[in-house]
């Protein structure tokens, strides 16, 4: 046996743990349905190097691990689309055909390098109703997944998902939504985020043409407001008071109180 062999078992196993122990140094990025489309949140302090990004008119990229690693897959994910798009037709580019492209260059990097590409990946395309859309996680040996409902991936990535199973329902709004993602985000006991450090985007369905959009600023707030606002209480009867044992007296008159006369008064020390 030459020396310094290895079988092939032991090399995929080591490349595997490898790309999982990179993955699981970043922060966990959250994926979900609502009722008007789907919604991407990410805990990222940077305001120039994004998780989520657009793919095309209908399909978002969400992405965790090394950021040169999964830019260049964004990269080749828009120039596949455009030239699909130009040489095709615009609906002929689909989110499965995405993820079927990264899944091969994400299974041939991690059989023939040396070394694993230290990425996670969803690709999410929004359909004309929720039963259209389509939710792809892929991992760095180019496994493809098709999520229902949510999807999470970096970081602790299982207990966010239980977390996200625990809360997760079906037509939420964005504001629910969104919440549900802040909640399996945050550790419990932990503090969640503040806004400065969220990426939070959609997939609009009821927009026209390009369905992605950013949600900042204002906008944000607001729907982190609303999201975090309680029910409100329903109100109480107030109880009446016993009634008194006294016999009740007779109610005031609606007649004025009697009043002196109106000019000085006479009290006997004035002339005549």
């Amino acid at each position: 046996m030459p020396f310094g062999y290895a079988s092939p078992e032991q090399i995929m196993r080591d490349k595997a743990d490898y790309a999982r122990k990179g993955i699981a140094r970043g922060r966990s990025v959250v994926v979900l349905q609502y009722v008007d489309g789907i919604l991407f949140v990410a805990p990222n302090p940077s305001r120039a190097l994004h998780k989520i990004s657009e793919i095309y008119d209908r399909i978002g990229f969400a992405a965790v691990g090394r950021y040169n690693e999964f830019e260049e897959l964004r990269l080749a994910g828009i120039r596949y689309a455009d030239i699909n798009g130009y040489t095709y037709d615009r609906s002929d580019v689909t989110g499965r055909g995405l993820a079927n492209l990264y899944a091969s260059n994400l299974g041939r990097i991690f059989t023939e390098s040396i070394k694993s590409l230290e990425v996670e990946v969803v690709v999410a395309e929004v359909g004309d109703t929720r039963e259209g859309d389509a939710i792809y996680r892929l991992t760095f040996d180019g496994s493809v997944f098709d999520e229902h409902g949510f999807a999470a991936m970096g970081g602790q990535a299982e207990a966010v998902a239980g977390r996200l199973k625990e809360h997760y329902r079906e037509s939420m709004t964005l504001a629910e939504a969104l919440e549900v993602a802040l909640t399996a985000l945050t550790e419990p006991g932990g503090e969640r985020p503040p806004v400065a450090q969220l990426e939070v985007a959609v997939l609009d369905r009821k927009r026209e043409h390009r369905k992605f959009q950013r949600l900042t600023g204002a906008r944000l707030e607001r729907l982190l407001a609303g999201a975090a606002k309680p029910a409100a209480e329903p109100e109480t009867p107030r109880e009446e008071p016993p009634a008194s044992e006294t016999p009740l007296s007779a109610g005031p008159s609606d007649t004025p109180p009697p009043t002196g006369p109106e000019g000085d008064v006479d009290d006997g020390s004035s002339p005549l």
